[in-house]
């Protein structure tokens, strides 16, 4: 009988010190699982700060930092008085908003607006915006310098001409208009939206006419022009170097965008 009892002695010592083993185990997984930060979002990690053999202190030390690239984020800013506009066409549907870098021909990668901030920048007078893109071919790159167009709406078959057509004056803005005789009329207008180096007109040209776009210091209404390879130039019946008129397209599909 004693050695039975000293064999089931054995036997339980033997599971308690399996127990503790099993416990052991577990704290240092638990001590191992410290060393290892997994990454809460997919991205492109950048360079590696630290390297083997470096000491790291928590919650102090950085080690990479990892960028989310698809989708990406594009944060913007807009003139508060575009805010009535852009709530009002939110609510109509979702925003298109497009994003290239300068060099970049094109609208570029196009994605859409999905957050407006809840205050104005006092210090600018700007709303900020973002918008969030898929960024398959991977274009747009964090911490990158954008152009970003946000399209509100479109105007069908609208007259756009060259901004350096339009011009100022004690009236209001005009711009010369080259006549079937070559001389020049001045013609008021009321100016739109700006789209890249094109302004949109409202009311005072229509499709077809052609405008002056360089040398209008030296015209006057009724001055005469001549017509060259080089454009219609202006002043004092002699045109000037390079192109200096531009006939004004029929409006298209593209149109305003606001």
């Amino acid at each position: 009988m004693q050695s039975v009892d000293a064999d089931r002695a054995a036997i339980e010592s033997a599971k308690a010190q399996i127990e503790a083993d099993l416990a052991n185990i577990a704290n240092l997984r638990i001590q191992l699982s410290y060393c290892v930060q997994p990454a809460t979002i997919d991205g492109r990690t950048g360079n590696v700060a630290v390297k083997k053999g470096n000491i790291v202190t928590a919650n102090s030390t950085e080690i990479l930092t990892i960028n989310q690239v698809s989708p990406i984020y594009v944060t913007f800013s807009v003139p508060e008085a575009k805010l009535n506009d852009i709530r009002k066409y939110m609510a109509l549907g979702t925003l298109p908003v497009f994003a290239k870098s300068q060099d970049e021909p094109g609208l570029g990668e196009r994605g859409a607006v999905t957050f407006i901030d809840n205050s104005v920048d006092l210090t600018t007078g700007t709303i900020k915006i973002k918008g969030t893109f898929e960024n398959k071919d991977l274009k747009l790159w964090p911490g990158q310098f954008l152009n970003v167009t946000l399209r509100l709406t479109t105007q069908a078959n609208a007259i756009t001409v060259p901004n350096e057509a339009v011009q100022n004056g004690q009236d209001g803005q005009f711009v010369y208009v080259l006549k079937s005789d070559n001389h020049v009329e001045a013609r008021p207008v009321t100016i739109g939206e700006r789209i890249d180096q094109d302004l949109v007109i409202l009311t005072g040209l229509d499709a077809g006419e052609t405008v002056v776009t360089q040398g209008q210091l030296r015209l006057q209404p009724g001055s005469l022009v001549s017509v060259g390879e080089g454009g219609t130039g202006g002043g004092r019946g002699r045109g000037g170097r390079g192109k200096q008129s531009t006939t004004v397209p029929d409006g298209g599909p593209g149109g305003r965008k606001g």
